[in-house]
C-alpha cells in the first residue's frame, strides 16, 4: 500500500472565464459563501491528515501569502509561466514533491473529505461513473481497472475524471521525468498536465481510479457555476446591470 505524504494544490491561473469577479482575485481565493474556495481543500486534506502543502501560484500570488503565514505546513511556488503556458508548467514547477502525493485543483470545493484518505494501492485518479453524455474528461478501464483509454473531449459511459489525483513513489518519479522531457525538451507547454501520464506516455503507467459520488466535490470554472453554488454573485451582476442601464 502507498501512503500520501504531502500534497500539491494548483493555483496559478488567470481564471478568466470568471471575471470580473477575477480581476482583483485569483480564482482559488474567490470567496464562496464566505469562504476561499481553496480553504476547502486545505481543511480536507487536514482532516486526512495530510499538512505538508505545496500551493503553485502565479496570477496575484502575493494573495496567497496569507494562508502561509498562517500555516506553517504550506509553502507556496511561484509559476513565472503561469500566464504563457498551460498547467503543465505548474507541476513543472513543483516537480520534485511529486512522489507520495495526492495533486489537486484549487478552485473546487471538497464536500466531502473521505476521498483523500491518504492510502491508496496504486496512482489513480477520482471519477465517477456516468451513462450520460459529458465533455469533461472521460476514462476507460480494461479488466484489471487500469486506465486503458482517455478522451480529453469527453464521451458518455465511462469515468469523469476530476482534479484530484494520487501518485506512488515509483510513477512520482517517472513522471517527474516525462514532465522535464516535455517541458524542456518537447518544449510542450501548451498542454494540461494530465496529459503527459495519460496521453503522451500511457504505457509506463498502470493507473486506475478511486471511485467517488459526484456529489462529492464541487469544480468551479466559470461564473455561472460560481453563481450555482453562491448566488449572492449572480444578485450583484444584476444590480451592477440596472445600474448600468440608468446611466
Amino acid at each position: 500500500m502507498e501512503n500520501a505524504t504531502h500534497a500539491i494544490i494548483m493555483a496559478a491561473g488567470i481564471g478568466s472565464r470568471m471575471r470580473p469577479v477575477t480581476d482583483r482575485i485569483p480564482k482559488p481565493m474567490v470567496p464562496v459563501n464566505g469562504r476561499p474556495m481553496i480553504e476547502s481543500v486545505i481543511d480536507a486534506l487536514h482532516q486526512n491528515g495530510i499538512t505538508e502543502i505545496y500551493i503553485v501560484t502565479g496570477y496575484l500570488s502575493e494573495q496567497f501569502q496569507p494562508l502561509a503565514r498562517r500555516d506553517d505546513g504550506i509553502r507556496l511556488i511561484e509559476n513565472p509561466y503561469y500566464a504563457s503556458c498551460n498547467n503543465i508548467s505548474s507541476l513543472y514547477m513543483a516537480r520534485e514533491w511529486i512522489p507520495n502525493a495526492v495533486i489537486l485543483d484549487g478552485d473546487q470545493m471538497i464536500h466531502d473529505s473521505s476521498i483523500l484518505f491518504p492510502v491508496y494501492e496504486r496512482s489513480c485518479y477520482c471519477c465517477h461513473y456516468t451513462g450520460q453524455w459529458t465533455d469533461e474528461w472521460m476514462l476507460q478501464l480494461d479488466e484489471t481497472g487500469t486506465v486503458c483509454c482517455c478522451s480529453p473531449s469527453g464521451g458518455a459511459g465511462g469515468w469523469q475524471l476530476h482534479s484530484v489525483s494520487f501518485w506512488t513513489e515509483e510513477d512520482g518519479i517517472r513522471l517527474k521525468q516525462h514532465l522535464e522531457y516535455e517541458f524542456e525538451q518537447r518544449r510542450n507547454r501548451a498542454v494540461y498536465w494530465d496529459h503527459v501520464a495519460l496521453l503522451l506516455h500511457p504505457a509506463d503507467y498502470q493507473i486506475g481510479i478511486r471511485p467517488i459520488s459526484e456529489f462529492a466535490l464541487t469544480e468551479i470554472d466559470s461564473f455561472s457555476e460560481l453563481v450555482a453554488q453562491d448566488p449572492s454573485y449572480g444578485i450583484h451582476r444584476s444590480m451592477e446591470r440596472m445600474r448600468d442601464s440608468r446611466g
